[in-house]
């Protein structure tokens, strides 16, 4: 009762696909342009209202018309799966 939550806690087998690895979460900390995207106060407020919001799944539609957090969105997508190259030519 008093130990803390884990994954497995809030995710069902059917939740897997869409769940993230520990360690592309970690490259998260790493971030530095995610760090700085984080200094803006009005993102960290977004953030905030995501966190406590009853309703999330409608906040959420509603702030990705917000082209800040877009960008924030776009950023950990970019670190936790990062695109692949393209028009590469092979060495």
């Amino acid at each position: 009762a008093d130990s803390p939550w884990s994954v497995e806690d809030i995710l069902t087998e059917e939740d897997e696909q869409d769940r993230v690895p520990l360690q592309k979460l970690q490259l998260l900390g790493e971030s530095e342009e995610l760090r700085a995207l984080l200094q803006n106060p009005h993102l960290r407020q977004l953030l905030l209202t995501v966190d406590q919001a009853e309703d999330k799944s409608s906040l959420m539609k509603k702030y990705m018309q917000e082209p800040l957090f877009v960008e924030f969105a776009d950023c950990c997508l970019r670190i936790v799966e990062p695109p692949e190259k393209e028009n590469v030519l092979p060495e």
